[in-house]
């Protein structure tokens, strides 16, 4: 069992690196599966889900190399479908994006239903109906992974084709799924409601690293000319713009004077333009965004999350915990998951003037003068928010299950007390 142990009621000072993006990668690495080449990725953020991520492509038959601290080589010249890591399929939500990828490769194969954070249902319809429309099936049936009953799904991708594809909404992994699968295919496949966060952008860039050709990049209709024999890549993943709006939150909650390197502006306008709404004011500079403290925070009448380039549903949790420090009510709205709120109960045990209204909404009150407790992370988002809020805190703070934190944060605690934090991990 490991855990965090937190010290709070710290000023923290220096500089925090913002690693890759968690969502740009995985769908980069499902890509590889499109090409026989030679691929080569940098930034790649040392993280949990991305290791899961990198083992299924080996169970696969990939070929994979460490070529620095973050580089790796990938090379799936030889893959069999039919030695998928079910299990490992499972617990990674981002497997997902195997669909597209594998559909685009193989005519027919078999993968259970993902895993990933208790967040709330996030149905697969939008990604089949994508995919139908590209000629490609799935029946579910249940089968036996590891001796237990599971869902699974059996695709037939022989009939893959171009398609004017209408997604059902504004779905990342299923704007994802259609984009891989479209670029192995020749011809030209149009995908409207398609969805134009930071790292599907990136994708798209890689696509068109190995031979596609990819018009609307950052609208919500893409044109993709496909290719068959795609080529290999180079490519360096950005910087995670959801670890970059932690950061700064964090600077504004503990009143701290951090510099948060690596983090990209234009991929922040709406984080930034909601914290300045609470009081907080910033310096920005080519490769870094600091915080400069503000005496008071002051309540905003709602933190509302949307599709990009509105709020990030992943910084929903951390606005929160910054609502508990500011002076009057804050209404947090998260339109998209109806389980995003399980961080609420444990900021309560700490002190917060908090409740859920709804499975959709919560209303904050503030300051509060929040105190350590033995907490618990129930999902990935809501980890790096009890962080904040235990750093916030006087006392001692213990948070549980915190390899939650560890699936989209790269060795959180040996960042933060570089700044300053009195955080360990304990291993027990």
């Amino acid at each position: 069992m490991e855990y965090f142990k937190i010290i709070g009621g710290k000023k923290l000072k220096g500089e925090i690196e913002v690693r890759g993006s968690k969502n740009a990668t995985t769908p980069i690495l499902a890509a590889t599966l499109l090409t026989k080449k030679k691929c080569i990725i940098s930034n790649v953020p040392l993280i949990e889900d991305v290791f899961r991520m990198i083992e299924i492509l080996e169970s696969l038959g990939a070929k994979i190399s460490w070529k620095g601290k973050r580089t790796i080589e990938i090379k799936a010249e030889k893959i069999d479908a039919s030695k998928l890591d079910l299990t490992a399929v499972k617990r990674l939500r981002s497997s997902i994006l195997l669909l597209g990828a594998l559909s685009g490769r193989t005519d027919k194969f078999k993968i259970p239903y993902p895993g990933g954070c208790v967040i709330g249902a996030r149905p697969l319809g939008t990604h089949f109906d994508a995919l139908r429309k590209m000629g490609v099936s799935a029946t579910e049936k249940e089968i036996k992974i590891n001796g237990k009953s599971g869902g699974c799904y059996f695709v037939n991708a022989s009939k893959r084709k171009n398609a004017c594809v209408v997604l059902r909404e504004l779905s990342v992994t299923g704007t994802e799924n259609a984009m891989i699968l479209a670029a192995s295919i020749p011809g030209k496949t149009i995908i409207k409601i398609a969805a134009s966060e930071p790292h599907v952008e990136d994708l798209g860039r890689v696509l068109i690293k190995m031979g596609a050709k990819i018009k609307g990049l950052g609208t919500h209709t893409l044109e993709i000319w496909g290719k068959e024999n795609l080529e290999g890549m180079k490519h360096k993943i950005i910087p995670d713009a959801n670890e970059a709006a932690t950061f700064l939150i964090m600077g504004v909650a503990t009143r701290s004077p951090i510099i948060v390197k690596n983090a990209l502006e234009e991929h922040l306008d709406l984080v930034l333009e909601k914290l300045k709404e609470f009081g907080a004011n910033f310096k920005i500079g080519k490769n870094y965004i600091q915080v400069i403290p503000s005496k008071n925070i002051k309540a905003v009448s709602k933190v509302d999350t949307r599709p990009y380039p509105g709020i990030p549903t992943d910084v929903q949790a951390p606005f929160g915990v910054l609502a508990t420090q500011a002076n009057g009510k804050t209404l947090i709205h998260d339109s998209l998951y109806e389980g995003r709120f399980n961080y609420v109960s444990e900021i309560r045990k700490m002190g917060a003037r908090a409740k859920a209204l709804d499975v959709h909404r919560a209303l904050i009150e503030g300051p509060t003068k929040l105190r350590g407790k033995t907490i618990v992370s129930f999902d990935l988002r809501a980890g790096a928010s009890l962080i904040i809020a235990a750093l916030v805190a006087e006392g001692k703070t213990i948070i549980k299950e915190i390899y939650q934190v560890d699936r989209g944060y790269e060795r959180i605690e040996e960042r933060l007390q570089k700044l300053g934090a009195e955080i360990k991990r304990i291993v027990k």
